[in-house]
């Protein structure tokens, strides 16, 4: 029975998949304003990414990272893994190493869609956005997520502009000279 695992990840993944379609149709149709979605989506997103940042942290060994560029890459590679079981990559880098785009090739999100036209300013996957936002808020940086390219509007991937706006310094409740 070593394939049973993999079936109940299989089966978990597939329920995910299913249930965010659910979430997305509802709010279109409670909404019916595809921008009004989008914000939704993004703030949901928020909220999940500023609780998730702690399972992250706990379950995932990786260590303090030293800037936003390892950053980056420990989201695209650790977290999307952990989470969505797929891996990211990242790239287009600015000079300054405050700006790259997260590239995601695959996304299970987006498994059994298909966007009508009346949603074509739907940013289906929106949720995406608001995680990484939320998650890196907790840990000090203030960051702009918007999609530059979306398989679901005919683009050959998936891709996330991160913008790093400021380090936010941690603020610790007690001083440590009393």
């Amino acid at each position: 029975m070593r394939f049973l695992p993999a079936l109940i990840e299989w089966q978990n993944a597939e329920l995910f998949t299913l249930t965010y379609g659910a979430i997305v149709r509802q709010l279109l149709t409670d909404l019916e304003e595809v921008d009004e979605v989008n914000k939704q989506l993004d703030q949901m997103g928020y909220n999940i990414g500023v609780r998730l940042v702690d399972e992250f942290l706990a379950k995932s060994n990786v260590n303090r990272c030293v800037d936003f560029r390892e950053t980056a890459e420990v989201i695209a590679k650790v977290g999307f893994k952990m989470f969505l079981g797929v891996t990211a990559s990242v790239t287009n880098w600015d000079a300054e190493g405050t700006t790259c785009s997260i590239i995601l090739e695959d996304n299970p999100l987006v498994d059994f869609v298909e966007l009508p036209d009346t949603c074509q300013g739907l940013y289906y996957c929106n949720i995406l956005s608001g995680v990484i936002r939320g998650a890196l808020e907790m840990v000090s940086m203030k960051t702009e997520v918007t999609w530059l390219r979306d398989m679901l509007r005919g683009d050959d991937v998936f891709e996330l502009q991160v913008k790093l706006l400021k380090q936010v310094p941690e603020e610790y409740p007690y001083k440590d000279d009393e």
